[in-house]
């Protein structure tokens, strides 16, 4: 019984967008489901094609929003505006406004955690670390870190130190056979390889 209504619930959030509390709570979509329906249903400006948007991020203002393709957001938050305006206005009786674009090109990750300023352009290619702070544009080919963002390496220099310590892994040919990011067919042999690497028999 609850299959079935997990199903109505996801088909009637995919086709009309609503009960989006409903669809996440109950359904748990993927990040790749809940990035298509973001896609259609949460305002976002644009998003390109291969885009996956874990459960936990936080978009502020979709509107100014857009997201290229072969993008992965994490639990990350993608700040639009500036929440201090209300304070501000009302302190000094202004009128001021502080909001502005998020730009994530093709190609990018951005790690759990992290907090994305506004008026912040992510270049091609790019990666932002786990709990980085990007108040300013990331170059394109980079992995930044930290909080202020500062580059750390480039993604070609990361892919490098990945691809020689991935050699030293006992499994790596399992990875090689693998199909897809989870090939159900390999993932308890790797379960079991990794943790006896790392710790040791159980005992």
């Amino acid at each position: 019984m609850i299959g079935v209504v997990r199903r109505a619930v996801a088909f009637i959030a995919r086709r009309t967008g609503r009960g989006r509390s409903l669809y996440k709570r109950l359904c748990s979509p993927s990040a790749f489901e809940w990035a298509e329906y973001l896609a259609r249903w949460g305002g976002l400006h644009s998003v390109g094609q291969s885009v996956r948007i874990s459960l936990g991020c936080n978009i502020t203002d979709p509107t100014l929003v857009r997201i290229g393709s072969n993008v992965t957001l994490a639990d990350c938050t993608l700040l639009g505006h500036d929440g201090v305006i209300r304070i501000l206005n009302a302190r000094f009786d202004k009128k001021l406004d502080s909001v502005g674009p998020i730009d994530i090109r093709d190609n990018c990750f951005i790690g759990y955690g992290a907090i994305v300023m506004p008026r912040v352009n992510i270049g091609p290619d790019s990666i932002v670390s786990a709990g980085a702070v990007v108040t300013k544009d990331v170059p394109p080919g980079v992995v930044v870190g930290g909080n202020p963002a500062k580059v750390i390496c480039t993604t070609e220099e990361l892919v490098a130190r990945m691809e020689a310590r991935a050699e030293t892994y006992p499994w790596i040919e399992l990875i090689r056979q693998r199909e897809g990011a989870y090939d159900p067919r390999i993932e308890p042999m790797l379960k079991v390889m990794r943790s006896t690497f790392f710790f040791g028999e159980k005992t």
